[in-house]
């Protein structure tokens, strides 16, 4: 898995440019594939771009509090109700840049929740919620088995390889 944002940009730039060698050896018509792979690439350093952005525009902020969730105050004595898991059929309906969105949602969710749970177990401290770790995980499987699903259907044999790819390196 990528640990990082730099990471799977690393990952998408050498996976992009890698497809357009093939492309560019293939006949003419395949340029529009090509395209759209770099329309693709575009949208996600702008997407990058704009959080990263977003990220320094807030004061005196410390991108290690994405680890840790936000305390809730005392006079919140209102039980806190969590999501369920995405549903596959859900999944089906979102774009790649929903798709890739939602999984960085969800992998800071499971690293702020499994930073949390190793904390209070350093603690003898019980971990409260622990269904929420298991949804994560399981939406992440089911966005992983949407892709493959794309993967699969793609006419191209060689780009389905390196979606497949692509895909199991997540």
């Amino acid at each position: 898995m990528f640990d990082e944002m730099h990471e799977w940009e690393t990952f998408c730039d050498n996976f992009v440019s890698g497809m357009g060698k093939v492309v560019k050896e293939r006949s003419a018509d395949s340029i529009l594939v090509e395209g759209l792979w770099n329309e693709l690439k575009a949208k996600s350093e702008t997407s990058a771009a704009a959080a990263a952005a977003a990220s320094t525009a807030r004061t005196g902020y410390n991108p290690l509090e994405e680890f840790f969730e936000a305390d809730r105050g005392r006079d919140d004595d209102k039980p806190v109700v969590y999501g369920r898991s995405w549903k596959a059929s859900e999944l089906r309906l979102k774009s790649w840049d929903d798709l890739h969105k939602l999984w960085y949602v969800l992998f800071k969710e499971k690293n702020m929740l499994m930073t949390q749970r190793q904390m209070l177990h350093a603690q003898n401290l019980r971990f409260p919620h622990p269904e929420r770790l298991p949804k994560v995980r399981k939406s992440m499987c089911r966005i992983k088995h949407v892709l493959t699903e794309r993967a699969i259907e793609e006419p191209d044999p060689r780009r389905s390889s390196e979606l497949k790819r692509m895909i199991n390196a997540l």
